[in-house]
């Protein structure tokens, strides 16, 4: 990979101390920024005039409208938004050498997308543009933590990223030259130099390898050093804590608690998934002084990162490269994503309270991308927002309007109150036959929680508390079930390992690690009940 980006190969490598010291200069420099508060409709008007003179630049954009100077008036009414699959014949033509298509130049790196919604991953453009705001939006979303924490002492020890594999697959045969590969694996092979040498680093065989040689090799290479900050998905984090506690016992040095292992681990950054199933669990196994950090990140850019306390929402990094706009919920078709051009709003427009369907402009050249996710802004200055969702992965196959936030805080909520540890669950419509022809049913919820909790549950029991949980979050639902077209829910409690084994089925284990908590239709529940051999009801 050295070839395709010889830039950060001439960077210089000076020594820790100096980095160390920088980073304490840029955590005051952001900690004055971030109590200023205003500044984000500037930055992302900056943003945009960038973005446009590049798209400008391409033969997709140009014949799509987009030219030299477009103000953003007419770029919001003449572009409409498109879907990633209305990019698939720009993608092909880039991935043969083509360049120019959709960003400038040739692109021969594309990151794989998790795939949650659709099940299979998508590809995106990892143009050097976009690497670069990657490389710039991960180290402002570290500082987002140092100025809330007061200090850049996490910067003195080393950094634990539990990622992707760095492996790429050739996607186009010779003489292009196209790879592709996990977002978070392509963002390692391409930090800068004096990055890699602060990090801990297993080696390039470990960092190619499946994902579990790839966590004992880390723990491995890890257990000797002075280790400050670990970064990955909850459920890798539960799986790594397990293999050093393991080899820590090994070496003679017993581990109830990673603290313990590392006494200067100050650090958690969470991304990918709601922490919320797994956060008791992972505060007692990481040690409670750890912080937990929240960056809201996909394979297309990182949006935003926690600058307080956690239930104030997560800030929008609107000067790292990204160009923002919010379609209200309500008003957005999936089906006809281009009726939403005149209704987008720039975020110096958007409500509080309101769900939004976000749409991304970005350095890999997608213009008012359809990312997928519903998001809702807790304050506006500064904006801060939450993930409330995926606009294809909800409950309203009845009209019950249940986004996937509400169901985790449901469950999650169920759980802590009884001291059940959850390890994961979907939730599916079971239809019911009507007389009268109305669509009526429940929900279907499949539950996997951890062995050895107090007391035993059974599936009626988790079943009333959780719909007394939904009635109070949701208006919808609580009206579908007073008209009778909702019954109480059923929950389907799953042997250990059963959405592990679905996950592994559908080759997401590990690096691209995640299963859909909801669908208004019954792909996953279906394929469960096979795995489960439930009766039907």
């Amino acid at each position: 990979m050295a070839a395709l980006w010889p830039k950060l190969n001439a960077m210089p490598v000076w020594p820790k101390s100096f980095y160390t010291f920088r980073a304490s200069l840029q955590t005051a420099w952001t900690a004055r920024r971030l109590r200023n508060g205003t500044g984000a409709a500037a930055e992302q008007d900056r943003t945009y005039r960038t973005l446009v003179q590049q798209l400008a630049r391409t033969s997709f954009w140009r014949e799509a409208g987009v030219e030299p100077g477009l103000n953003y008036d007419k770029f919001r009414t003449r572009i409409a938004p498109r879907v990633h699959a209305q990019f698939t014949p720009a993608l092909e033509r880039m991935q043969q050498g083509e360049p120019d298509v959709l960003w400038p130049g040739v692109c021969a790196l594309f990151a794989e997308t998790a795939g949650t919604t659709s099940g299979r991953p998508r590809l995106v453009p990892a143009t050097e543009s976009l690497l670069a705001h990657l490389r710039e939006a991960g180290m402002a979303s570290l500082l987002y933590y140092t100025a809330r924490v007061g200090h850049a002492g996490v910067f003195r020890g080393r950094h634990l990223i539990l990622g992707g594999t760095t492996a790429l697959r050739r996607i186009a045969p010779a003489p292009a030259a196209a790879f592709a590969g996990d977002v978070s694996g392509i963002a390692m092979i391409n930090l800068p130099p004096w990055v890699e040498r602060h990090l801990c680093d297993p080696g390039a065989a470990a960092r190619n390898a499946e994902w579990s040689p790839r966590l004992e090799a880390l723990a491995a290479a890890a257990l000797a050093q002075d280790v400050t900050l670990i970064a990955g998905l909850p459920s890798w984090v539960q799986e790594f804590v397990a293999v050093v506690r393991r080899q820590s016992g090994s070496a003679g040095r017993p581990a109830t608690e990673l603290r313990s292992v590392w006494p200067n681990l100050e650090c958690f950054v969470h991304s990918g998934v709601s922490v919320a199933p797994f956060q008791d669990e992972l505060r007692a196994s990481l040690g409670p002084p750890v912080a937990f950090h929240e960056v809201y990140a996909a394979a297309e850019g990182i949006i935003a990162a926690q600058d307080g306390a956690a239930a104030a929402g997560l800030r929008l990094l609107t000067g790292a490269g990204l160009f923002f706009e919010f379609v209200p919920a309500a008003e957005f078709d999936e089906q006809r994503p281009d009726l939403a051009a005149g209704r987008a709003l720039p975020v110096a427009d958007v409500k509080p309270g309101v769900d939004y369907v976000l749409l991304l402009t970005t350095p890999a050249g997608l213009a008012r991308y359809v990312l997928g996710d519903v998001v809702r802004f807790v304050s506006i200055k500064p904006p801060r927002l939450i993930v409330v969702g995926r606009t294809q992965l909800r409950l309203n196959a009845f009209g019950e309007r249940i986004t996937e936030r509400q169901l985790t805080d449901a469950v999650v909520a169920v759980c802590q109150r009884q001291r059940w540890t959850l390890v994961n669950f979907h939730v599916a419509p079971l239809f019911t036959n009507s007389l009268t022809g109305q669509q009526r049913g429940r929900h279907e919820w499949w539950i996997e929680l951890k062995p050895g909790t107090t007391a035993t549950p059974t599936g009626p029991q988790l079943a009333s508390q959780l719909d007394v949980e939904l009635l109070s979050a949701g208006e919808e639902y609580a009206s579908r079930r007073r008209q009778g077209t909702l019954d109480l829910p059923v929950v389907r409690l799953v042997m250990p390992g059963v959405f592990e084994h679905w996950l592994r089925y559908h080759g997401t284990w590990g690096a691209l690690q995640k299963s859909p908590r909801c669908r208004s239709d019954r792909l996953v529940a279906d394929e469960l009940a096979q795995v489960t051999n439930f009766a039907r009801d």
